[in-house]
């Protein structure tokens, strides 16, 4: 008999319409709770304190990326690249869970309680332990995530500058956000991609779609993901969850959940073990935003401020500078931040000193390359009249200091 769970199923998302789900396979590893996890786990971090309907979860994206998949293997075949089904199945997988591992408010808990563990490392650990449950059926799809599979174009469409990946989310943002600047064709420029020499390319024709992406990608990064307010709401996250992290260590009790509770009260680093994973597994948003009221109460009073002005965001100030601030500057902040009462503690937590960079084009890997139809194929910075596609592959860094609105800065 067969189980009432493995039907295919339609799914209807708001950028794409009806997306099928192809399998049985695929339908069971997003029935997996490891994946019914990315529905708690929002796409943008606290970006929805800038754009109020940034509130997508990473379950969204991951749907809408084997969805563009499924249309770049079909256009690829169309085009005569031999792709078996095996190899089809395999890259909608690798795609489906390549965020699989994210941790709640994506990249924020990269840098507090999980030290120096990347959401790519539990990601492959997600999809290997899977693997075992699943009886091996994943062992192409991690060769092709991990780029150890021979036919290299497979793993440029999961992870490279023009990667499905980056197709969904430009979209998708910009969707959620309003900002249209980021609404790139993504359909157009599956319609182009070609594979010639194993490389993944773009069809000559196609060329100012890929112009699009990557002014699109770039007004994206400044005026969304690294918009001040954004930028500011993930360093007070991190902060307080640092702060949390070192109360744990002196024993103070701090209400959590009890997964939250696992990372809070243990140094956990690049060691993951079974334990530790399906804990995380366990972690989502959620536990971090019912802590975050709870602490507000809490004794500690670092702990309660920050947590406050989280949650009713009422955040630091933000000052952005094209150059780096001078000594004095910063010097006039500190102390006008003693002389209103803020300890040398206190300045750990609420005194921010970093830097921002964007680079919409990194012309020294992973390059994007235009196929004419003589056979030829050019780097897109060769290919493009568009001058301002080559000043795009220079890092821009601007740095910013944050620090309590009360606090007057000249």
């Amino acid at each position: 008999m067969k189980s009432p769970n493995n039907k295919v199923k339609i799914i209807n998302d708001p950028i794409y319409g009806f997306i099928t789900i192809p399998n049985k396979l695929i339908f069971d590893l997003m029935e997996h709770p490891y994946f019914q996890r990315l529905r708690r786990i929002t796409q943008m971090g606290l970006s929805n304190l800038v754009y109020p309907g940034a509130h997508h979860t990473r379950f969204h994206h991951a749907v809408g990326c084997m969805h563009l998949m499924q249309k770049a293997i079909r256009v690829l075949k169309n085009k005569g690249v031999v792709i078996s089904d095996e190899e089809k199945n395999a890259v909608c997988i690798a795609i489906l869970l390549h965020d699989i591992g994210h941790g709640p408010y994506s990249h924020a808990l990269e840098h507090s309680i999980v030290e120096g563990v990347s959401h790519e490392t539990i990601s492959l650990l997600f999809m290997k332990e899977l693997n075992k449950e699943f009886k091996g059926k994943l062992d192409l799809a991690i060769a092709i995530f991990e780029g150890k599979y021979p036919r290299k174009f497979l793993n440029q469409l999961v992870s490279s500058q023009l990667d499905i990946d980056r197709m969904d989310y430009l979209k998708r943002d910009s969707f959620y956000t309003g900002v249209a600047e980021g609404n790139i064709s993504s359909e157009r420029l599956i319609d182009m991609l070609h594979v010639v020499d194993d490389q993944l390319v773009v069809e000559e024709k196609g060329i100012y779609s890929v112009e699009k992406f990557i002014v699109g990608r770039r007004l994206m990064y400044w005026q969304v993901y690294l918009h001040k307010t954004s930028v500011v709401a993930e360093k007070m996250l991190v902060n307080l969850l640092a702060r949390a992290k070192y109360l744990a260590k002196q024993g103070v009790v701090l209400p959590s959940s009890k997964a939250l509770h696992y990372f809070l009260y243990r140094d956990v680093d690049e060691n993951f073990d079974l334990q530790t994973l399906k804990t995380f597994s366990r972690l989502d948003d959620y536990d971090m935003l019912s802590a975050i009221k709870d602490w507000i109460s809490h004794d500690d009073v670092i702990l309660s401020h920050l947590s406050e002005m989280i949650i009713n965001r009422k955040l630091l100030k933000v000052k952005m500078s094209n150059v780096p601030f001078t000594t004095l500057e910063i010097d006039e902040i500190k102390n006008k931040m003693t002389q209103n009462g803020w300890t040398a503690e206190d300045l750990k937590y609420f005194y921010i000193q970093d830097t921002v960079e964007n680079q919409a084009y990194n012309d020294k890997e992973k390059k994007i390359y235009l196929y004419y139809k003589n056979g030829a194929i050019t780097d897109l910075i060769k290919a493009s009249d568009q001058l301002n596609i080559q000043a795009l592959t220079k890092p821009v860094i601007k740095h910013f200091v944050c620090y309590p609105k009360v606090v007057k800065s000249s």
